[in-house]
């Protein structure tokens, strides 16, 4: 599209502001609107895959991000009273040199918004938008009455909570699932793999997790992302036993983790991460186009939020330089995307069940039968692909090239260490799953 458009994008996290670039170097007047007096991040540590690396070396920023992050080659689980090894994935059953890079949310956003600010993209903060008006254009109405506009197209990156959808047939809201997860960020604690994300797990009721994310800022310390999941009805309860009785759970479960539980004392460093699951059959509407949380949501067991927002935003992106009108590009965004985002989308409601549960038979089968089949091939560089987010390529029709990964050997937030599974006080990790939220 040769035109220039002005373009409104609702939400200043890493999808809103990842597309504010795209947007931007394509030549488009572009404007952001954040909900907050501030721009800021929301949660704790997440990994970014290779999907989503390969984006932001699209964007420029792969180095960026490198030094802050840490390198994550494996993601090793256990059961917390046998110490049997649940499921290993490693990002290497797949050629290539591919890995993972666990960064602090934090770190994330401050890579891309300072990008922003650098390109001078224009951010109106303090906003809540309510609904949005179309006619040959589109405005944005806001809380205050206040109208904003007209855009040629309006961008909703504004979080699986949007209020833009509702403009459309297909809503979606998301449904609430029955776990979260208390996470905290604190130091980084050595004995752990810091190459790693290892987790322990007591039946599907309880996972316990310390994900390395370096740090959240240059010259920062090291920090680590330590979680426990449990259902959001149940925190008052949690709290009530008192934060002494909590940390002796955790320790029996997983006598290493004291590292982390003695940086807590009192339950106000503990956030609590609530999930919910919704995909939208069709993300765009007339003059707009909706992305990340807000198109698509769900638990965490694979990992893949922040790099299906990233590939949202590439994708709607390239629809625009290809197509000649913006309602031609809205379609072309949403078929780019559609299946990569379903199949995803659908592993990790069907994962779910193994490892956030009351039941019983899942976690059975899942400790006795997945990790012996995890050996066989070609399981491994499945299970490799989908961590990576690449079992389906996510790539070629969102005119996207995966990096080069060996010309990017390390992140240097991270050091390298030769620790094995057995190593690691029973070699605790993830499965297909990322730490909250």
């Amino acid at each position: 599209m040769e035109k220039s458009l002005d373009i409104a994008i609702a939400g200043a996290g890493p999808a809103g502001l990842a597309t504010a670039l795209y947007l931007k170097r394509a030549g488009h007047n572009v404007t952001i609107f954040e909900r907050f007096e501030e721009p800021k991040p929301l949660g704790s540590g997440l990994i970014l895959q290779p999907s989503g690396l390969s984006v932001l070396a699209d964007l420029g920023l792969l180095d960026d991000i490198l030094a802050l992050g840490s390198r994550i080659e494996r993601l090793h689980g256990a059961d917390a009273t046998t110490g049997r090894t649940v499921l290993a994935v490693r990002y290497d059953a797949q050629p290539g040199g591919r890995f993972g890079l666990a960064v602090h949310r934090a770190a994330l956003f401050n890579v891309l918004f300072h990008a922003v600010q650098r390109q001078g993209i224009a951010i109106e903060t303090g906003v809540e938008i309510e609904t949005l008006v179309v006619g040959e254009r589109a405005s944005l109405v806001f809380d205050t009455g206040r109208r904003g506009g007209p855009f040629d197209l309006v961008v909703d990156a504004s979080g699986s909570r949007s209020k833009l959808r509702q403009s459309l047939n297909d809503p979606a809201e998301p449904r609430p699932l029955a776990y979260g997860a208390f996470w905290a960020s604190l130091g980084w604690r050595e004995g752990f793999d810091e190459n790693a994300l290892l987790q322990r797990y007591d039946k599907a009721s309880v996972m316990i997790g310390v994900l390395p994310i370096g740090r959240p800022q240059p010259g920062a310390e090291k920090m680590a992302a330590f979680f426990w999941s449990l259902k959001p009805a149940d925190v008052e309860q949690v709290r009530a036993a008192g934060l002494d009785a909590w940390k002796a759970r955790l320790i029996s479960l997983w006598p290493a983790c004291e590292a982390f539980t003695s940086q807590i004392d009192r339950f106000d460093q503990l956030s609590l991460a609530r999930y919910g699951h919704h995909t939208m059959r069709l993300p765009a509407g007339r003059r707009l186009a909706v992305i990340g949380d807000a198109a698509h949501s769900t638990s965490p067991q694979l990992g893949q939020g922040a790099n299906m927002a990233l590939l949202d935003a590439a994708a709607l992106s390239h629809a625009l330089a290809q197509a000649d009108s913006v309602e031609a590009a809205l379609e072309t965004y949403a078929k780019a995307r559609r299946w990569h985002v379903r199949t995803f989308q659908l592993l990790s409601l069907a994962l779910t069940p193994f490892y956030q549960s009351d039941g019983t038979m899942l976690p059975f089968f899942r400790d006795r039968l997945v990790a012996t089949i995890a050996k066989i091939p070609p399981v491994p560089g499945v299970l490799a692909s989908m961590v990576a987010g690449t079992l389906i390529d996510p790539f070629r029709r969102i005119g996207l090239k995966e990096a080069h990964w060996r010309d990017h050997p390390a992140g240097s937030g991270s050091r390298e260490t030769n620790f094995s599974p057995a190593g690691i006080d029973a070699g605790v990790a993830d499965s297909p799953a990322q730490p909250r939220p």
